[in-house]
């Protein structure tokens, strides 16, 4: 199992974390995920490596960007 943990700006409330995270558990290999938006921190369990710039895409479709410094 792979963990990830991404950087994610824009996250205000409880409603954000379910939005990202319903979002991120529809690519193939996700099995768990957990949004924080007092963090604003994304964990996420995988069953195999998943390409940065396929989480990063539906992040932005939401409106949300990653944070990446």
């Amino acid at each position: 199992m792979k963990e990830i943990e991404i950087k994610i700006k824009g996250m205000v409330c409880g409603g954000c974390e379910k939005r990202v995270e319903n979002a991120l558990k529809t690519i193939e290999g996700i099995k768990e995920v957990v949004a924080d938006h007092t963090t604003g921190k994304v964990k996420i369990q995988a069953e195999r490596d998943i390409e940065k710039e396929t989480i990063k895409e539906k992040i932005e479709d939401l409106d949300f960007k990653i944070d990446e410094e």
